[in-house]
Order: C-alpha cells, then structure tokens, then sequence
C-alpha cells in the first residue's frame, strides 16, 4: 500500500466518522394516538375531552391532560411497553438536575413514584422526595395492548412547562426495599403549551460546547491517535517519510485532544455537573499524552544503548493512553446521553481501524 493511497484511506474513515455523528437516525415505535381516546382500564378518572399530544415521536411518547378542577391537573403518559420504566419530569430550566418527575413501570411489580433528580448518578436521585404535591390515592400504572399507561394529578394552578421524557433500560426497574433508578437509556428536554398542546425540543444547555467537546476528543484521542500507531508500526519502509507522517498525526491529536479537554473543564465549570471518574480519565489521558510529546524530545540516538527501553516506554505508554482514551470517550457518550448513532459512528471507524492494523499485522508477518 503506497502512502498516498494509505492517507486517502485514513482521510475517508474520518469522514465517515464525521458522517455517522452528524446523522441521527429515528426510530418511530408509536402504536397509540391522539386521533381517539383509548379505554383504559385502572385509570380512577375520567380522560375523555384530554388535550393530546405526541410528545417524543421516536419512543412513541403520548401525553394526555386536562385541568379537572381549579387547581387539579390530571395526566396520562402512554409507551410501548418495553419492560422498562418511563418518567416524566417537571423542570423551570429544562434540564435535569434539580427537577422533580413521576415515575412508572409495569410488570409483577408495577409501581409509580415521585423522585427527586439531584444529580446523574442514582444515590442521587431520590424516591418520595419532589416539588410536586401528587393526588397519591389517583396515581396509577397499567399496561394495555403492547403499551404502559402512567396516570396521576397533580395539585397545582399550573405546572411547569418544561417537561423531561426518559425512558429506562429493558428488564432493569425499580424495586424494594429502595427503589433506586438504574440511568436512563434515553432521554429528551421539551418545552409544551398546555392551551394548545403544541410543544418543542429543547436543546441542550452549551449544546455546541458540549459537541467541540465530544468531536474534538473523539478525533484526536480516538482517531488520529490510532492512526499515527499504525503508521509508526506498519510503514517504516517508507523511511522517513514514516516519521514525518507519524509525528504529524500524533501533534495534530495531541492538540486536538488538548483542546477537547480544556472545553470540558470550561463544560463542567458552566453547567456544574459533578462526573469525577470521566474527568479524572480525562487528565490521566492528557498527562500521558504529555510525557509521549516529553518523551519524543528527549529521545535517545538510535545507537544509544537506552534505546531499546526508550522504545517500550514510548510505545507501552502510547497503548495505554489509547486505551483510557477510547474508553472514556465511550463513557462520555453515555454521561451526555449522546444517543446509540454516537456510539455506532465512533464503534464503526474504530472497528475499521482494527481491522486495517490485523490485515496489516498479517501482512508484515508474512514478509519475515
């Protein structure tokens, strides 16, 4: 494989990368609708002449209201049952921390509760704790023709109108003795007029900041990183070229990784959100990306006999930093709720770089 043809290689696997995060797919597993009202059993009042609305298209997310009375609110939230809970959250700025939600599963156990969201982290989500005040005695989960059906009132002369929808993972629901939830597999922001039930999707807070943030690290840790190994590794025969090349793809990661990481310093500074483990990950990766540049100034002639150990500490510790890298990018995607089409685009460049360092291992096998 000639140079030329490997860098056009590389470029094209970046540029589907690019491709995979910037298209979403959406999946529309809606089976209810706001065309009728359904007969629901288990339900203590009455939902005819409920103001209807689709409120998250791609979970099948149908929200039913109405004031009942002067200061009664009464709500019925439908989705496919996936054996896995649904919540619907009361915010004033549209996120999630410091919101109050309603809380539903089916199954043996079927349940419904208020939670308070203190944090992302479960030990911070709390049950029976909230701002809303909750008619207890008129709250009910059932489940009916495939779909789960949360109804409950609320008392209040008018709730908030930024709403939070999440949906939990299959088979993982809340039970005795503490009812603790598992992290949501997804969750969307929504901003609803209840006199005409039209609503919106909110974006997220620093939505742009978070993206640089994600992009640039994914790109420089996780792809260009990778890619700079495989040239060092596989085409040394093309002396020097190799060097200049590698050294360019290892300088251009390393400053785009600085740059991601600096933005999620400034990302979490601004939204104050408390992920120690993915920081932490974050400046181990960045320090040893900093000793590989360290290292590659001070390294030793090729004739000195430090060499050799120069060598398996500067590649040794390129492999571990690629591997928290990648790791914590993959844990970033599940803090900021990315979404599957964010791990499926880095999965797939990932896989293919794979796949290009095996054929490649094999192939340098052979000419021994």
């Amino acid at each position: 494989m000639k140079p030329t043809t490997t860098s056009f290689f590389f470029i094209t696997l970046v540029l589907l990368f690019v491709i995979f995060i910037s298209h979403a797919p959406s999946v529309n597993s809606q089976t209810d609708s706001c065309s009728s009202t359904p007969s629901i059993n288990g339900i203590s009042f009455d939902i005819t002449n409920f103001q209807c609305s689709s409120v998250w298209d791609s979970h099948g997310f149908i929200l039913r209201y109405k004031q009942t009375e002067t200061q009664v609110w009464s709500f019925v939230l439908s989705a496919p049952d996936n054996n896995g809970y649904i919540a619907i959250g009361f915010s004033r700025q549209g996120i999630m921390v410091g919101s109050s939600a309603i809380v539903g599963w089916g199954g043996s156990n079927r349940g419904i509760k208020q939670y308070y969201l203190g944090g992302h982290y479960s030990n911070l989500v709390d049950p029976d704790q909230g701002n809303l005040v909750v008619f207890s005695d008129t709250s009910s989960v059932t489940t009916q023709s495939s779909r789960i059906y949360m109804a409950f009132q609320l008392n209040t002369t008018q709730p908030e109108s930024k709403l939070l929808y999440a949906v939990g993972p299959q088979g993982r629901l809340p039970s005795s003795p503490d009812f603790r939830l598992v992290h949501h597999d997804s969750m969307v922001s929504t901003t609803i007029n209840y006199l005409s039930g039209a609503q919106s999707k909110n974006s997220q807070p620093y939505s742009r900041l978070r993206r640089s943030h994600g992009v640039l690290n994914m790109l420089g840790w996780g792809v260009l990183m990778p890619i700079g190994v495989i040239v060092a590794r596989y085409f040394k025969q093309f002396d020097p070229i190799w060097f200049y090349a590698h050294t360019s793809i290892q300088s251009g990661g390393f400053i785009l990784g600085l740059a991601g990481v600096i933005c999620g310093l400034v990302l979490k500074d601004r939204i104050k959100v408390n992920v120690p483990t993915h920081k932490s990950l974050g400046i181990v990766v960045l320090v040893l990306g900093g000793l590989q540049v360290t290292a590659f100034m001070a390294r030793p002639d090729k004739a000195s006999k430090v060499r050799k150990y120069w060598n398996c500490y500067h590649h040794g510790l390129g492999r571990v930093m690629i591997a928290l890298a990648v790791a914590n990018v993959f844990y970033g995607i599940h803090l900021g709720n990315a979404g599957n089409e964010w791990n499926a685009g880095f999965g797939v460049v990932l896989a293919l770089l794979c796949i290009v360092a095996i054929v490649l291992e094999f192939r340098k096998w052979a000419r021994k």
